[in-house]
């Protein structure tokens, strides 16, 4: 029993020793645990973000800079980092315990600079990076800042389109001196080291398409350059997947294919036309609708420089030889050219349609003519000239006439060198209708291809006229320019509706306004417009007629116009479709026509509106 009782003793003091040990660890551990949030972002407050900053002594080449930011949430230490831009030295200031630091770096050159926070763990947060510049001697031209590389972003693999890659990057258009930047695009298949093309240097662009081979690694990077100093970016990688397509559609390249997708198009679809030229010897007819929210597109590839050129040469001249007849609603057609048909270059019959950015040229009548009930189209940015019938009396430019609806739109479009008129809108069996002329230029029609006065009217924009003299064309006429045109800039031919010009130029034509006074215009509104020369006839049964240069102690002369070369207006139209830049007509900053107009609702700079096509 002795013995007994003793080991019971025994393993009793071991069980109570092996809990007193257990407590004690366990309350160490506790005293262990570190909390695992992570601290806040710092703040940077100086020196400011793209600024030269502030310095204190210099020796030799080196400033002092002071560094400073707010305090962290939880951060009990700060790592500074400070990079020079140009050279990529980093200089390191670890384990601070305050807010603010003097640091020496040599000056001339830009750097960045950032803060990193840290708890008592391992948890860090980085701040937002800030730039700056630590100016050199006085006089002396500081380095720029280099450019931050965007996209791609370096080690990415990027698909292709349409054998394209976009290079982005970040920089401003000049340095802190004031200088202008130029950038200069380093992009090869080896280093990003290897000499760069023409056409990559020099750029004052932040992003470029460049050609690329699919499944390629490139290397590219940015020099930036103020004249004087250069800096570089870093050199990124990215490696180049498939090759993809911008085109959603059908893309055709011959004009069986042309017109074999014609026939077969259905609501919502794409068909992209090869560049080069097609030639046809029958008319092309458009039968099937699209739909509001389906349009049916026929469109130049987008990856062609050269444009697809509808040829109808081998058309004889017949009033049923119409190079184009679109007689379906809801289409869009842009980026053709159409030329010698042995009619219209095209005409219009459907509605809703868009024609954009396309030409009609040299054919045997109209270039685009609207007709049949034809409404609420819009032809945007189409040029239609040196159109003439053998017979040298009737072809337009453009022509919204006869039985024609109401609607139809016509949107930075030009005419010149017409036989007849540079827009026609003559009506028969259809009465009181609308069109609109937006920014529309109609030049020297009336003339022919080769300068020869022709047998046409020669009008830039005869508004209306009917056999019986009584029908009713409403025509609107906003920021529009008739000019050189052998009879009249703006014609009322018995029109007997209501006509609208809104900033408006006429010049140097045979008779600049021409609303006559028998079977006159029902109402004719003209408002902050200019005439230069003789303005010619005004006449309606209503006039509202205000603000223009010939009246109310406004006078208009050649001293008030940069330029009055209306030749620059058939140049080359920009890359999107829209018109040439011009100094045509625009106003001399002392120019009294400034401000003397009234307003009509439509977008102005300064007091009031100016008087005439372009704002000053």
């Amino acid at each position: 029993m002795k013995n007994i009782k003793n080991i019971s003793c025994i393993k009793m003091f071991f069980i109570i020793l092996l809990g007193t040990i257990t407590v004690s660890c366990s309350e160490d551990d506790d005293a262990e645990i570190i909390s695992a949030t992570p601290p806040g972002k710092a703040e940077l407050v100086m020196p400011q973000n793209n600024t030269e900053c502030e310095v204190g002594d210099v020796i030799a080449n080196m400033a002092e800079v002071a560094f400073e930011w707010n305090e962290a949430i939880d951060a009990e230490r700060y790592d500074l980092l400070i990079t020079n831009l140009v050279t990529q030295e980093v200089t390191q200031r670890p384990n601070l315990t305050s807010t603010s630091l003097v640091v020496r770096l040599e000056r001339g050159y830009p750097y960045s600079w950032s803060v990193v926070a840290k708890n008592a763990g391992e948890e860090t947060t980085s701040s937002d990076p800030h730039k700056f510049y630590v100016a050199g001697e006085a006089g002396s031209n500081n380095a720029p800042f280099p450019a931050t590389l965007v996209s791609p972003a370096s080690g990415v693999t990027v698909s292709p389109v349409d054998g394209k890659v976009t290079l982005t990057w970040e920089a401003a258009s000049a340095d802190i001196d004031g200088d202008p930047l130029t950038y200069t695009l380093f992009a090869d298949e080896v280093d990003g080291n290897q000499e760069p093309s023409e056409e990559w240097k020099g750029l004052t662009v932040s992003t470029i398409d460049v050609e690329v081979e699919p499944n390629t690694v490139y290397y590219w990077r940015i020099e930036t350059r103020d004249g004087k100093n250069s800096a570089l970016s870093n050199t990124y990688s990215f490696r180049t997947g498939d090759n993809t397509s911008s085109i959603d559609g059908k893309v055709v390249s011959t004009s069986q294919e042309i017109l074999d997708a014609i026939s077969v198009a259905i609501p919502g679809e794409n068909i992209y036309i090869r560049g080069g030229d097609y030639t046809f010897d029958a008319t092309i007819e458009i039968n099937t609708s699209g739909s509001a929210g389906n349009m049916i597109s026929l469109l130049a590839h987008p990856g062609d420089d050269t444009r697809p050129k509808f040829d109808f040469s081998s058309m004889a001249e017949n009033s049923s030889n119409r190079g184009i007849e679109l007689k379906a609603n809801y289409w869009h057609i842009k980026g053709i050219d159409v030329t010698k048909a042995g009619d219209n270059g095209m005409q219009i019959t459907g509605s809703n349609n868009l024609v954009e950015f396309c030409t009609f040229s040299e054919c045997a009548d109209t270039g685009l003519q609207l007709n049949s009930g034809a409404a609420n189209n819009t032809i945007l940015n189409c040029d239609s000239f040196f159109n003439a019938d053998s017979t040298l009396e009737n072809a337009d430019g453009f022509a919204s006439k006869l039985d024609v609806g109401t609607g139809n739109k016509f949107v930075g479009c030009r005419a010149w060198q017409n036989l007849d008129d540079g827009w026609d809108g003559y009506l028969r069996n259809a009465d009181n209708v609308t069109t609109i002329h937006e920014d529309c230029w109609s030049i020297q029609n009336g003339y022919l291809k080769d300068g020869s006065v022709s047998g046409g009217d020669g009008n830039g924009f005869k508004t209306g006229g009917s056999d019986n003299k009584d029908l009713k064309h409403n025509a609107i006429y906003i920021r529009s320019i008739a000019v050189g045109n052998r009879y009249d800039g703006f014609d009322h031919n018995s029109n007997r509706g209501e006509v609208t010009l809104y900033n408006c130029s006429a010049y140097d034509n045979g008779t600049n306004y021409g609303f006559g006074s028998t079977n006159p215009l029902e109402k004719l509104t003209i408002k902050n417009s200019n005439v230069l020369g003789e303005v010619g006839s005004i006449n309606a049964t209503t006039l509202d007629v205000t603000n223009n240069s010939w009246m109310e102690g406004v006078e208009s002369s050649v001293n008030d116009f940069v330029s009055i070369d209306y030749s620059e207006l058939t140049g080359p139209r920009k890359p999107d479709g829209s018109l040439p830049d011009v100094s045509f007509f625009h106003l001399e900053s002392d120019s009294d026509l400034i401000d003397a107009g009234v307003d009509v609702g439509l977008p102005y700079n300064g007091a009031a509106p100016d008087l005439g096509a372009f704002e000053f």
